[in-house]
């Protein structure tokens, strides 16, 4: 499921919760959120970086273990052996 992130509208007639700002865990087929779950104040959904959670370290070590060979360029034509 999909993290959402909501903030108030207005800070003034809102409660600390929205004015800051929080997230929220929805499915795609809900509709977004259009007031705050704790003060009823409009909210406004604002949008963020994805967290796409990939390290190429990982990549590497999987890769390593499962027997691949990893190569760096060093010259034309001739390759360095990473592991």
């Amino acid at each position: 499921m999909p993290v959402y992130d909501y903030r108030a509208q207005n800070t003034h007639d809102s409660c600390p919760y929205c004015c800051s700002g929080f997230e929220i865990m929805r499915r795609l087929a809900d509709p977004p959120l259009t007031h705050c779950p704790n003060c009823n104040a409009p909210i406004i959904k604002i949008i963020s970086a994805p967290a796409l959670g990939r390290s190429k370290s990982k990549l590497d070590d999987r890769a390593k273990a499962a027997g691949f060979h990893k190569l760096k360029r060093v010259d034309q034509g001739a390759f360095e052996k990473l592991y």
